[in-house]
């Protein structure tokens, strides 16, 4: 049985930066990532669509907003030490009526509030940063950016090796006993006895926090984003990133569009039920997820309030010209023959008993165990901001040998 002073679970990048940030703290700790899947960022890290976000849209103060900020400037400081290819292009955020000018005005507030480069500009400005959209007015945010996120949960996992971690693959964790001076967890690639665990499990959240012993802070429903692609003829629609000005009263940013570092361009997400948690395709089936969240109370308040907006979704996942129609209210050029099926994500949404949105990270603590119960985007962005909170978290209750050998 392998004895570790900690064992991350998740092999996402808010789990790998965890480990990361853990061993550039405590060099001598011996730390193990468990990850179920035979590769790293499998899930929504490995379907992020590779925006570095600024953190305009965040409540100022939040724990969103704060690591959103930090971590951006972190990660592009490590992106530029590995020499992952990071591209600072900019964004705007368009307002196509009238109705929308209130809200883009609070975002743009929120902007200001959070440290944010950022202006409102005219149609002329919006047509010389994007002649294709149709807006009145826009936010102008020059600081977003793009990278790829699997390319650098890769590269932190070469840095934990090389530093004496291990990440083992295939390690789909069964089960896990707290006791009072460790921690027993079974896993699929074998057991291991921790003195700490930390779970960052994304969209298993709240049943590995249960694994642990404790109660999850929200209950997870998941939710798949479907986009397509424009073919490379129609490309030139999109020079770098088009937002809508998202309804504040739906959980969702709304459709948009997003200049790839690799090149490309993606439209999306519309956002639907996913009938399994990792129901990347229409045709994947969990009775087991699907139950869950149809039987679950949070999300049927949740539907009966947004059920307009929700069938709106629905339509367009069934429909191609609806989904069109959306693109077309940001750039009315779009024509359904623009668009391939690009692949979909799935988003952990963390949903309250009652009906609510968890709009912010949460991190839960115990004596031995750290568990991550949400991590909503911009957890991409802030993961190394992330991973360093949570180790704040956990230094705290380490043996004072431990820190003070390090301090």
């Amino acid at each position: 049985m392998k004895r570790v002073d900690v064992a991350i679970v998740g092999g996402g990048i808010v789990g790998l930066a965890t480990a990361y940030r853990l061993g550039e703290r405590f060099p001598d700790l011996k730390i193990v990532v468990l990850e179920k899947e035979s590769r790293v960022a499998e899930h929504q890290t490995g379907h992020n669509s590779g925006v570095l976000h600024s953190g305009i849209y965040y409540k100022p103060g939040s724990l969103r907003a704060v690591n959103c900020r930090d971590g951006k400037f972190a990660m592009m400081e490590f992106c530029e030490r590995e020499g992952i290819p990071v591209e600072i292009c900019g964004k705007v955020i368009v307002a196509t009526a009238e109705p929308e000018l209130p809200q883009m005005q609070t975002i743009f507030e929120r902007g200001q509030a959070n440290g944010i480069k950022c202006e409102i500009i005219g149609k002329e400005r919006l047509d010389e940063l994007e002649p294709h959209t149709a807006g009145i007015n826009a936010i102008h945010v020059p600081e977003a950016g793009i990278l790829d996120y699997r390319q650098v949960s890769e590269r932190l996992g070469d840095r934990i090796r090389e530093r004496g971690g291990e990440i083992k693959l295939n390690a789909r964790v069964t089960d896990c006993q707290v006791k009072s001076d460790e921690v027993i967890i079974k896993s699929l690639a074998g057991d291991v006895v921790a003195s700490y665990v930390i779970t960052c499990a994304g969209l298993q959240a709240d049943r590995v926090t249960k694994l642990t012993g404790e109660r999850p802070a929200a209950k997870i429903v998941p939710f798949r984003g479907e986009y397509f692609d424009l073919r490379p003829e129609s490309q030139h629609l999109c020079r770098n990133l088009i937002y809508p000005v998202p309804d504040p009263s739906f959980p969702f940013l709304g459709v948009h569009f997003t200049r790839m570092i690799h090149g490309g361009v993606e439209c999306g997400p519309n956002a639907v039920l996913a009938f399994a948690r990792e129901g990347y395709r229409k045709s994947d089936i969990n009775l087991r997820d699907l139950a869950e969240a149809l039987t679950y109370g949070g999300f049927l308040k949740m539907a009966s309030k947004h059920w307009r907006t929700g069938a709106g979704e629905m339509w367009r996942s069934i429909s191609k010209q609806a989904f069109v129609r959306a693109l077309q209210r940001l750039v009315p050029a779009i024509k359904a023959e623009d668009l391939s099926p690009a692949p979909a994500g799935v988003r952990a949404m963390a949903l309250g008993p009652d009906g609510q949105l968890l709009d912010d990270f949460v991190v839960q603590q115990s004596d031995r165990v750290v568990n991550v119960g949400n991590a909503p985007s911009p957890a991409a962005t802030a993961s190394l901001n992330i991973g360093k909170l949570i180790v704040e978290r956990l230094a705290e209750r380490l043996p004072t040998s431990t820190q003070a050998s390090v301090l």
